[in-house]
């Protein structure tokens, strides 16, 4: 099966049941594949390739999720564009890709680079009509595109279960994207491993409140599986969010451990009723074992949480709510996933015993099939089989797996992926900077908060707004640095490199420092 074969078999079983709530619209199963198949048809006769790639950039919205699944329906590669990201970013991914459709809500077009697109739609409501594609339509909206297609099926495109299904970011270096390509037999996986792992059923109701752009992608096809029901809110404030809670009878959502936080905050710490809530799981980010516990005392037992990487999507562990009944745990990500096959391994590459530390390798249908054009880069990170996670940490003799720490230098910040090169690269263009440092120190708010060291050129001088505001131009907010720590000269390893530990251990000890003094 492919993976949108599992929502096709649900439409045919639960036709009258609601599949999903948003923008004023509750779509039944039968009414969202119809206009699911119709986009589909649409897609295909832009491009009649199987295969080719599909660039889409939108918020949470019932048009993006339609288009998504029609993305999948015509055999086509999904390429998340992420309207947050700078459009300098987002156009680097379009070249890189090099898409021959694009999807985007009219007030993204104008900030992307799309000339050599050969089809470009608007998603709801206000594009405007312009020639798409060499069959010489006219369509404003994929909406009037689909049109055209009512009560049409799209055509069977005969792709293998290991070519790419979805193209998705996940940082690079000096500039150039690392797009990972996860094959429909990593969807398939991570689809049975989530509706495994939690028991989805057909009275599961979600809440779509992280981007579908990144992990909210892995949990829209195991709830539609079901025959269960997703649900936009009007807004991704607090306080909307609480509100569906209780009133939507919301029993599943996925968020980064921020979002929680502010979730608890504006429940003022208080113990919340929600009868329904099942599955408050967290991801992207780990979460301290004070904040487990004022999170718990606020929505109940129901909290969970998952292991994965874009490379290896969820599940590759997984903790249920019973798992944090034991306070042991807490520091855990829980045990491996149905279909997951996990090891610990040495730096020899020998496979390591129960509680012994070493880096964290997956195999198996989950992993992803490479990163688009970069072999050098699939060939250094898939050795024998093994996906090399870079996350280092141990199994315990339950099966438990505790992550250590992290043997690539990537910074999770807010659910986020940061890679420092790329946020060093951007730091090293600023005329005043000799050279730049980047890490992330732990932060209660954000898990990880992006920290930048900065040696300036001899006589230079600029401030940390200044650096910042050039940061947050060229890489968006969540990339940019929290802080700017200055130095005459940035500590070095005997070979001369930027010694980063001490620059870390260095500035935690600052902020800490800092954050006391706040409090006295």
């Amino acid at each position: 099966m492919y993976p949108i074969d599992f929502f096709h078999r649900a439409a045919r079983m639960y036709p009258q049941r609601t599949a999903l709530i948003g923008g004023g619209q509750a779509l039944s199963y039968a009414e969202l594949a119809a206009r699911v198949n119709a986009a589909a048809c649409a897609l295909q006769q832009l491009d009649a390739t199987p295969g080719s790639r599909v660039g889409i950039c939108a918020g949470n919205t019932v048009e993006h999720i339609v288009a998504l699944l029609a993305v999948l329906a015509a055999g086509k590669v999904w390429v998340p564009l992420n309207w947050r990201n700078p459009a300098a970013e987002l156009n680097r991914i379009i070249a890189f890709t090099d898409p021959s459709i694009v999807l985007a809500e009219p007030a993204h077009l104008g900030t992307l680079d799309l000339a050599g697109v050969k089809a470009v739609l608007a998603l709801g409501q206000g594009g405007e009509s312009g020639e798409v594609g060499e069959c010489g339509d006219i369509y404003s909206t994929l909406d009037v595109a689909a049109a055209a297609h009512t009560g049409q099926q799209p055509r069977p495109h005969g792709r293998s279960r290991d070519e790419a299904q979805a193209i998705k970011f996940t940082g690079g270096s000096t500039g150039v994207p690392k797009g990972v390509m996860q094959p429909y037999r990593a969807w398939v996986t991570t689809l049975v491993n989530q509706i495994h792992a939690f028991g989805f059923d057909a009275d599961d109701r979600y809440l779509i409140s992280a981007p579908v752009t990144h992990g909210t992608s892995t949990y829209l096809l195991p709830i539609l599986a079901q025959g269960g029901c997703h649900v936009l809110p009007g807004s991704n404030k607090p306080a909307e969010l609480l509100r569906s809670f209780r009133e939507d009878g919301i029993t599943t959502t996925f968020m980064p451990p921020t979002l929680l936080y502010m979730l608890v905050a504006e429940a003022h710490g208080e113990r919340l009723q929600l009868p329904r809530l099942k599955h408050l799981i967290y991801g992207g980010a780990p979460m301290p074992p004070e904040k487990i516990r004022v999170v718990r005392d606020c929505f109940g037992p129901v909290l969970e949480t998952t292991y994965g990487q874009t490379e290896a999507p969820q599940v590759v562990s997984v903790m249920r709510a019973d798992d944090f009944a034991d306070e042991a745990n807490w520091r855990s990500v829980g045990r491996q996933g149905l279909l997951t096959d996990m090891a610990i391994m040495s730096p020899e590459g020998a496979l390591l015993p129960t509680g012994e530390a070493g880096e964290i390798v997956v195999r198996g249908d989950l992993i992803m099939n490479g990163y688009w054009k970069a072999p050098d880069k699939t060939a250094e990170t898939i050795i024998d089989g093994w996906l090399h996670t870079g996350d280092r940490g141990y199994v315990d003799e339950r099966g438990y797996l505790f992550l250590k720490d992290r043997l690539r230098e990537v910074v999770i910040t807010g659910g986020f992926n940061v890679y420092p090169i790329d946020v060093e690269s951007v730091l090293d263009q600023h005329p005043a900077v000799h050279e730049s440092a980047v890490f992330g120190i732990e932060d209660d708010k954000w898990g990880e908060a992006v920290q930048a060291a900065v040696q300036l050129k001899p006589g230079a001088q600029v401030s940390a707004q200044e650096i910042i505001a050039f940061a947050k131009e060229h890489l968006g907010s969540v990339k940019t640095p929290k802080a700017v720590h200055f130095y005459a000269d940035l500590p070095r390893s005997v070979a001369g490199k930027v010694h980063k530990v001490t620059l870390k251990a260095d500035i935690t000890r600052l902020v800490r420092q800092a954050s006391q003094e706040r409090v006295a």
